[in-house]
This record gives structure tokens, sequence and C-alpha cells, in this order.
């Protein structure tokens, strides 16, 4: 039986990779973490890495393995506090990132599945004219960039050593115990706070989790996977008005929209310095699956609808 290696699995997208392969039996795991989880079960081996950057000793973790699914990463923020955001991004997201690669082609690993960020296309598209898997990187903020470079040097690895690498991109990544601004829309829906979202034109894709997940674990196995690069998302795109109109009834509750127009809250998020909030709700930004149909034979298997409910359900579990 092959042996998988997961690295953040104590994360919201890491986790919910490690309950898929442990529910489908996709072979032993392996799972690199800063501390022990008692929560995981007995079969699952935990290997302590107290970082992940370019010194970084894999040998543990790379006793047997044939797979490696690397989602663990600096994340993106909204407001980044440090002196020089791209090089702390570079430490964990590049040389972390291209230390691991290494030792894993070393250790023999076939295949390196890198969750990379649509970030690296860039920052947003015209409607009707979605990023496509192929095309040249555009990244904006330092995330992007750095998610950039650690596919090139990934890519050029694979071409030095043989290791098959396969990269995938999600937009906002969404599902049951999503935090951040996704977490916030649905709490300002489920207080019935009027909001200004109700003539908002644009066109974004997202990605449910479990539609995310399933998607990585074709790459797993797929043999056509090797060596692409891949965009996932629902293949439904929905527009702010839509979402939030969406997401009310899978809460039970209306969504109270008020039918301010885009221009002006771009305007007033603009002179309140919140231009990068500002393109996340009036923005567009879409992608083209086609070639994951095309070339791995898959779609999403669950609807946004499907996704929104059984997220709506353990908010309201959970929160509620």
């Amino acid at each position: 039986m092959s042996r998988i290696l997961l690295t953040g699995v104590s994360g919201f997208v890491g986790g919910a990779i490690h309950a898929r392969l442990v529910q489908d039996n996709c072979g032993a795991l392996t799972v690199a973490l800063r501390q022990p989880m008692p929560q995981l079960p007995t079969s699952t081996t935990q290997v302590l890495v107290p970082a992940i950057d370019g010194d970084t000793d894999w040998t543990e973790a790379l006793i047997g393995v044939d797979a490696v699914i690397h989602s663990a990463a600096r994340v993106h923020v909204m407001n980044d506090n440090s002196n020089d955001p791209l090089a702390e991004f570079r430490k964990t997201n590049v040389a972390g990132t291209l230390n691991l690669a290494r030792q894993a082609a070393a250790a023999g690993v076939r295949r390196f599945i890198y969750i990379s960020s649509i970030k690296v296309n860039g920052e947003g598209t015209a409607p009707g004219s979605p990023f496509l898997a192929d095309a040249a990187p555009a990244p904006v903020d330092p995330y992007g960039v750095s998610k950039m470079e650690a596919e090139q040097a990934l890519l050029a690895l694979a071409g030095q050593t043989g290791m098959e690498v396969v990269i995938v991109r999600p937009p906002l990544v969404y599902g049951p115990g999503v935090k951040a601004n996704f977490h916030n829309m649905m709490k300002w829906l489920k207080k019935g706070i009027p909001l200004p979202f109700g003539s908002i034109p644009n066109r974004r894709s997202l990605v449910g989790l479990d539609n995310l997940v399933d998607f990585i674990v074709v790459c797993l196995r797929h043999p056509d996977a090797a060596g692409q690069t891949f965009l996932v998302s629902d293949g439904e795109d929905l527009s702010t008005s839509e979402l939030l109109r969406r997401m009310g009834t899978a809460l039970g509750i209306p969504a109270r929209l008020l039918p301010i127009p885009s221009w002006m809250l771009e305007l007033g998020a603009s002179m309140l310095g919140k231009k990068d909030l500002s393109q996340r709700l009036c923005g567009s930004l879409q992608v083209d699956i086609s070639k994951n149909k095309e070339l791995l034979g898959w779609t999403p298997p669950n609807s946004v609808n499907q996704s929104l409910s059984k997220t709506a359900r353990h908010f309201l579990k959970n929160v509620g």
C-alpha cells in the first residue's frame, strides 16, 4: 500500500483532505504538524515539524512515502504588518516548499501535489473572460508572488528529477468551519443586518471544500495530472448579490440587500483605504475549469447550493 505525506492537516483545507483520505482508504497516511493532534485516528502517523522553511529536516516524515500533498503555507492576510511581507512569504512558501520537494524527490516520492492559489493568476478578471490554467501568471501581492515562485521552482525540480508535480490553484474556498469574511457574511445575514450589496453585477468563482478535496484526490490518482497546473471551482459563478441571497436561503433567513450601485461602494471603500475589500466584493474573478473535465474527466460533484447548505448547517449548529 502506498503512503501519503500531508502537510497542513490542522488547517481548513488540510483537515478536510485528511478526512477524505481516511474515508476513501487512499493509503497509509503520515501528517506533518507542529504539535500533536490527539483527535486524529491512530492509523495516521504524526511527525512533528517545528517549522517549514529552507532548513527543515523531512527525513522521518518521508519514510516510505509515495506521494506528497503540500497544503501548508504562510497564508494571505488582509493587513500584513511585516516589515518585508514578501521575504516572510518566501521563507515558508518558496524556500520551505522547495526544500520539502527536493528531499521528497531524493526519497523516491513519485508525485508532489502543491496547493497554490488563484492569486498566481492575478486579482481579477473582466466579466466573461475567466482565468485559464495555462495563461501567463500575473500575481499582484507578495503572497501571490511567493506562490508563483514556488510553482516555478517545483516545475524546474520536476524537470531535473522526474518527480511528478501537480499544481492546484483554488479561488475562495468555503465550507463547514470556514472563517474570515465568509464567516462574517453569515453572521451579518443571521442578524438581519441590511447590507449595501443588492446591485453588484460582478461574477466570481468559488469552490466548496468538498469539491476542492474531491479534485485533489483525483489529482493524486490520475496519470494525466502529472506535470499539470489546474484551476478549480464549483463550475457556477455568482455575483456578490446572488451569493448573499443564496446564502440567506441556506440559512433560512432572507437576505436584506440594499441596491447601492457598485461604483458608490468602490468609491467609499477607496476613501476608507479598503480597496482590497472592495475588489473582493465588487470585482469579478472567474476561472475556467474546462481543462479539468477534458484531461481528467472531472466535474464538481456538489452544486453551489449543496455546498452552501452544508456550510450553513454547520454554522447554525456551532454558532447559531
